[in-house]
């Protein structure tokens, strides 16, 4: 589809497939020099999703980026999104709200969500080039998102979750509804090392966290950081047995595939952390983080023994050393977790925008959310007085 936008000069496309797009135009409005890098909006993330297979219409995820560009025909706006046949892989959970459809009659898939994939990582979503237009270009791009929605698929809804949150402001102006949640990230206050954070927090729980890290590798368990060049198959293999385990427990069915991590190494290999134990000559357990500009992320967990705080030792300390160690501003543990917080991951505010095109059920869902913010709220300052710094330290 291609038309003219409502800016003179701006065409609107939808791509079938991040193999549609070309890599370096995607990534110069996605990566532009002097942003901090973030991998999941590359081309390589997105492309390494659809290539393996892990998100394609027979998985419930039918690719409709939408693209703009301009009178010269150079990408000059983007937004990935998906024509969506379930609310699976998304973390911004509407169960109830497709419940409520199906009670009344209505249908509620297929929606359209503008994501990363499995992703619950914050970022941009109406990806623009800077510039004094870029304004106007995301509004574009949100009313042809609108209008894909409501034209072209009948769909009850849209959906942009993790998005920025100017982002969100801007689409609450446009008639979206917003959506609030909470993660829990660590910062860096210029640490040099763990041992300095440490100083930060009150006795008990520093006593507490040097136990839990004694503990942890007490079996003669051994930790190696893995990236670049030496992160094989092998190591993709074993990892991809953790992360199956976890994903068969937690979700009851994986949602990525073993392609989608040959593919990231192949192409983001550089901005791969592994993070393994070994213990007598054998890995057991291991945890992959992307590398970003300004902070890790942590994603898929997963280990073959159960030994005592060694999930927290390879998901959040050996995180929280990485960054130290490379001068990250923050570690982003991915979703959910209060346990986060005494292990000095502090609940941070996550966004997200709703466009739903029943007025009768737009009422409802936007009622529902004015006490559902209140509540994230409350409890968002009811888990920082959990924290477990010392008084005064931080906030």
């Amino acid at each position: 589809m291609t038309r003219k936008g409502p800016r003179a000069g701006i065409a609107v496309e939808v791509a079938a497939s991040m193999a549609d797009i070309e890599r370096q135009d995607w990534d110069a409005i996605a990566n532009p020099p002097g942003r901090p890098f973030d991998p999941f909006l590359s081309y390589d993330f997105l492309a390494s999703l659809e290539a393996s297979g892990s998100i394609a219409p027979d998985t419930g995820w039918q690719p409709q980026h939408l693209l703009l560009r301009d009178a010269g025909g150079r990408l000059a706006g983007a937004m990935p999104l998906y024509l969506k046949g379930h609310s699976l892989g998304e973390f911004v959970f509407d169960h109830g709200w497709a419940d409520a459809y199906e009670r009344h009659g209505l249908p509620y898939y297929p929606k359209l969500l503008s994501a990363v994939p499995v992703t619950p990582v914050p970022g941009r979503r109406l990806i623009v080039a800077e510039g004094p237009e870029a304004a106007g270009r995301e509004e574009i791009l949100a009313s042809a998102a609108v209008t894909l929605t409501r034209d072209r698929w009948q769909a009850s809804s849209l959906h942009v979750t993790f998005l920025t949150a100017p982002e969100c402001a801007r689409l609450v102006a446009l008639g979206f509804l917003k959506r609030t949640g909470h993660q829990f990230h660590w910062l860096n206050d210029g640490f040099s090392s763990f041992e300095d954070f440490l100083d930060t927090l009150a006795s008990r729980k520093r006593k507490a966290l040097r136990r839990e890290r004694r503990d942890a590798l007490a079996a003669g368990i051994e930790i190696e950081w893995l990236t670049g060049r030496d992160i094989t198959e092998a190591h993709w293999d074993v990892f991809f047995e953790f992360y199956m385990d976890t994903g068969s427990r937690k979700w009851g069915s994986p949602y990525l595939n073993r392609q989608f991590f040959s593919l990231i190494g192949e192409a983001m290999a550089d901005r791969c952390l592994l993070v393994m134990a070994r213990r007598s000559g054998r890995y057991i357990a291991g945890a992959l983080n992307m590398i970003g500009g300004e902070a890790l992320y942590g994603r898929y967990w997963g280990c073959l023994e159960q030994h005592p705080f060694l999930h927290f030792e390879i998901c959040y300390y050996q995180a929280i050393d990485f960054a130290i160690a490379h001068r990250l501003a923050r570690v982003e543990a991915g979703a959910g977790g209060e346990h986060k917080l005494v292990r000095g991951y502090m609940p941070v505010e996550t966004t997200s925008a709703h466009w739903i095109a029943d007025p009768r059920f737009r009422k409802a869902i936007e009622n529902y959310l004015v006490a559902e913010r209140a509540h994230v709220a409350h409890e968002s300052e009811a888990l920082e007085s959990f924290a477990p710094f010392r008084k005064g330290e931080r906030s």
